[in-house]
């Protein structure tokens, strides 16, 4: 936004309030509280690293989010924490305001459900009282703009009553702890659901009596585990106020023996934006912390790296400071944004060097480990983003041949853009030709990135359909860049989630299995086991 238009905006009257039949608007109950105030939140786009999301719910009317210019729709999505009755929203715009909007909550932060419409806004201070609305989150959309500049607010405050005020009762202790799919790496658990007076939040799961990760549903896969030994496993209740439950009665449950060949693998694009750990939020420097966490054999980045143009200064301004300390073990593939430098992927070349960037003379190339081949695919090469692109038959005659002659029982691919996704890009025509090769071969797990959140597939056959006997498909595209928004989930969707984090990849000499580990190395979602199939 320019200076000439935030000056206008102390022009403009002091408070306009958002015309509910024309008239000033009423404060809510005296129960409602303030509960947005430093909440989580989440932004379709932001105008540069000083008008972030988070700027918009710090209490600070001297800071702003702002989105990019000149595009409609925009949206501010706040995570309350938890469930609660929203009474009342009050925006504080900057110049840059909404001619037009909605209001929105959701119980699971991907399907909305509009509170209020408002039309002929007129920017300031819009406070918008008497809403009924319920949910975890709260979603405001721009639809119209009143200027030709993007969407600014200083400030936006949700009120209401969370559902667990004044709540004190614990959950019901879980029963029910059942092990399956036990393999020399993983344990499968599930166990029946607690109740609670207000609502149970998720569990915690304890091995040899730690809490070792939490899950918001009854089933959890515990990966990376020593073949052959035996683990002792409960779970507790948590709800929306934090009260815990006893734990449940103990398992003992034994892993099988062999698994040899084992190792863990940490996976995600779009990373580095151009900001530092200076800056709260900044995102790169955090999920660095997860892969410390994982400490993988190996990391694979699934394209875009670095934003916006890729430059070799930016690789080395940004990325290189955080990610860049596992530049030695990374098996990176470029993305469209690596495309943006002059030459094209001029940044990416020298900063990984061609011993990285090009092992086998391409920027595509394979690598093996354990048990495992893995394929990494330049699909940079077919992007045409409007037609069906162009085969290039250098790079899909070496992928046959390369899996012709690959003699491992366990294949991986990975390339920056996903044939299928239910995010803000959508299903990619461009990637036909890779899924079609790689599920034609019994490739076992494929890894993307380009829509910024985490999408995991069921196992899908070459038409996108789910078959038992399919290939894998996961989209990691939440490793540090703002996320998008979300389309409806596919009917093929395992898990759909707008959230940062990084996976964990477990593999063993004919079994694979995922986590994505949230920023606080919480596991968000884990896949079952896999068992490799067999090839030819």
């Amino acid at each position: 936004m320019s200076k000439r238009l935030r000056r206008l905006s102390t022009l403009l009257p002091v408070v306009l309030v958002a015309a509910l039949g024309g008239s000033a608007a009423i404060a809510g109950t005296t129960a409602d509280s303030l509960l947005s105030r430093g909440k989580p939140v989440l932004a379709s786009s932001i105008e540069d690293n000083t008008t972030t999301a988070d700027k918009a719910v710090d209490g600070n009317t001297a800071t702003r989010w702002a989105s990019m210019e000149g595009h409609d729709p925009e949206w501010l999505r706040i995570d309350l924490g938890q469930p609660a009755d929203v009474h009342r929203v009050k925006l504080t715009w900057e110049a840059a305001y909404a001619r037009e909007y909605r209001i929105e909550v959701s119980n699971d932060g991907t399907t909305f459900s509009t509170v209020k419409s408002l039309t002929s806004q007129n920017g300031a201070t819009d406070d918008i009282t008497g809403l009924t609305g319920h949910g975890r989150y709260v979603r405001v959309v721009g639809t119209k703009r009143g200027t030709a500049y993007g969407y600014s607010l200083f400030e936006a405050e949700v009120y209401g009553v969370s559902d667990s005020t004044g709540d004190t009762q614990a959950p019901t202790v879980p029963t029910g702890l059942a092990s399956s799919a036990v393999t020399a790496t993983s344990v499968g658990l599930s166990w029946t659901a607690s109740t609670d007076n207000v609502g149970v939040a998720g569990y915690d799961i304890l091995r040899n009596g730690v809490a070792v990760a939490t899950s918001t549903t009854t089933t959890y896969t515990d990966a990376g585990l020593a073949a052959d030994t035996s683990y002792s496993y409960s779970v507790r209740a948590r709800d929306l106020a934090d009260n815990v439950s006893a734990a449940s009665a103990a398992i003992t449950v034994q892993t099988s023996a062999g698994g040899t060949g084992q190792f863990v693998l940490a996976a995600a694009g779009d990373i580095a934006e151009q900001c530092t750990a200076s800056d709260s939020t900044c995102i790169h420097p955090k999920t660095v912390k997860v892969v410390d966490f994982i400490k993988p054999a190996n990391l694979i980045t699934m394209g875009d790296s670095q934003y916006d143009d890729a430059h070799l200064s930016d690789y080395t301004n940004y990325y290189a400071k955080t990610w860049g300390k596992y530049k030695s073990i990374t098996k990176p593939v470029t993305g469209n944004h690596d495309t943006y430098d002059s030459p094209k992927y001029n940044g990416y070349d020298k900063y990984f060097g061609d011993a990285i960037a090009k092992p086998q003379g391409k920027r595509y190339y394979s690598w093996e480990k354990g048990n495992w081949h893995f394929i990494a695919l330049d699909s940079s090469d077919y992007m045409t983003h409007d037609t069906l692109a162009t085969p290039r038959d250098d790079q899909l005659a070496w992928l046959r041949a390369d899996l012709a002659k690959n003699t491992k029982g366990c294949v991986a691919a990975y390339f920056h853009h996903p044939r299928w996704s239910s995010g803000d890009h959508g299903d990619n025509d461009d990637s036909e030709q890779f899924w079609r090769i790689l599920t034609g071969a019994k490739v076992d797990l494929v890894l993307n990135g380009h829509d910024h959140d985490y999408e995991r597939f069921v196992p899908m056959n070459g038409d996108g359909n789910a078959d038992p006997n399919g290939t894998v498909e996961i989209v990691g595209g939440m490793g540090g860049a703002h996320p998008y928004d979300l389309s409806p989930a596919h009917p093929t969707t395992a898990k759909l989630l707008s959230t940062y984090g990084v996976i964990k990849l477990t593999m063993t000499d004919n079994s694979w299995t995922s986590q994505l580990l949230g920023l606080n190395n919480n596991v968000e979602d884990s896949s079952p086991t896999y068992t490799c199939r067999a090839k030819g």
